[in-house]
Order: C-alpha cells, then sequence, then structure tokens
C-alpha cells in the first residue's frame, strides 16, 4: 500500500567495499535504487530511519525516495543484507514503482477466531501457508489478509481461494493451496497422555503391595520366635 512517508537519500559517487565500509561508519548503509526504465542510482541512507519505516508500515509499504534534496520518487524495498548477529540492515535494494502499472507481491496471511474443531472436537489447528501471492495496482497493495477459522471442525480446512480478493487484485498462489486445517493429535501424543494417568495409578497401587509383603514378613518371624 502506497503511504505519504518520505526517506531522504544520499547520491554516493563510488561503489566498493571500502566505500561502503565508510557509509556505514558514517552512520549510513549503501543501497541502489533500480526500476521504471532508469539508471540505477547508488545511494546512502539511514538505517534507523528505514527500520522504523518497515516495521510500522511493513515491506509491502509504497514510500517516497528523496534523492539529494531533489525530486521524490516512490519505491518499494525488493531485497535487504542484515548483519547476521547483530540483525541490523547492512544493504538495501529499493525499485522505482510505476503506479500505473500492476505489481506481483506477497502478501502475510493470519488467521482469526477459535476453531471449533479445537474447542469442540480436541483436534489441533495447523498453519500451512502464512502468505499469497497476488497481482494488483500499487494504490492496491493490502498489508496482509486475515481469514476466519472460526467454523473449521476435524478435516476441514481454508484455502488460498478463501482469502478475500478486492479491487484489482488476482491471485496469484494456486487456488486450493491450503491456509490451515484442523487435525486430530497425533496417535503418540494421545497415548502419551493416555499412559499418563495408569501410571501414577499403578505407582499408588503398587506401594500397598509393597507394605503387605513387609508385614507378612514380620508376621512370619514373630510366630518363628514364638517357636524357639
Amino acid at each position: 500500500m502506497r503511504k505519504d512517508i518520505s526517506l531522504a537519500a544520499e547520491v554516493r559517487s563510488t561503489r566498493g567495499k571500502n566505500e561502503a565500509r565508510r557509509t556505514r561508519a558514517a552512520g549510513r548503509i549503501p543501497a541502489v535504487v533500480y526500476g521504471a526504465f532508469q539508471e540505477p542510482d547508488s545511494i546512502a541512507v539511514d538505517p534507523r530511519e528505514l527500520s522504523r519505516l518497515l516495521r510500522s508500515e511493513g515491506y509491502n509499504t509504497i514510500f517516497n525516495l528523496a534523492i539529494g534534496g531533489g525530486s521524490s520518487t516512490p519505491v518499494m524495498v525488493v531485497d535487504r543484507q542484515v548483519d547476521p548477529i547483530r540483525g541490523s540492515l547492512l544493504h538495501v535494494d529499493f525499485k522505482r514503482i510505476d503506479l500505473t502499472k500492476r505489481l506481483r507481491v506477497t502478501v502475510p496471511v493470519t488467521t482469526s477466531g477459535e476453531p471449533q474443531g479445537v474447542k469442540v472436537q480436541g483436534g489441533l489447528l495447523e498453519i500451512i501457508t502464512r502468505a499469497v501471492e497476488v497481482e494488483c495496482l500499487p494504490d492496491e497493495i493490502p498489508e496482509g489478509f486475515v481469514v476466519d477459522v472460526t467454523e473449521l471442525m476435524i478435516g476441514q480446512s481454508k484455502r488460498a481461494s478463501d482469502v478475500a480478493i478486492t479491487g484489482s487484485m488476482k491471485l496469484l498462489s494456486p487456488a486450493d493451496a491450503v491456509i490451515a486445517h484442523i487435525v486430530t493429535l497425533r496417535a503418540e501424543e494421545v497415548a502419551a497422555v493416555a499412559e499418563a494417568v495408569p501410571e501414577a495409578g499403578a505407582t499408588a497401587a503398587g506401594e500397598p503391595e509393597v507394605i503387605k509383603k513387609g508385614k507378612k514378613d514380620e508376621e512370619a518371624a514373630e510366630e518363628k520366635g514364638k517357636k524357639k
């Protein structure tokens, strides 16, 4: 979805590992912007501002990139490199967006409600797919889809075709792709639960047997003493 948000960027005149290290040391990260039949531009952006934007709006957000204080162009983050230890951004690829042309985007899917198959039948809700791919105009990109699973019983499922497509959207993921379904508990899980109670009972029942045996031994020893 397009947002009226701007991110400032500076032009980078050189490239290479040394230049990238200097950019990061200055509190920026190297980036590139391409697309819309224009030459790629090497730029630098503030990673903290970009991270805040992506956390609050999501990666499918189209926002304005102001390069060198000039005119802004609508862009979207299409790739990024992240530090495996710190989790901080190291490099970002931006794509210029033509607002009149359709895009292929991956949209997250979440579920809502407590399934009847879980609540009444004791089943288990399994999430199979967490995103679907759609094609639509840039201004119609959704932040996410929500699928209601309240009525699902054991053996029933929600599929990609159940996602609420609106406007110019077109579903690209297979329509029969399972989003979520209700299954019975695995046999070993049921057995583990069932065995827990008998084992406790067996221990409790076994204790009197030990006591009885000890009592018989004591009685036998007393009887033997009397005979002597």
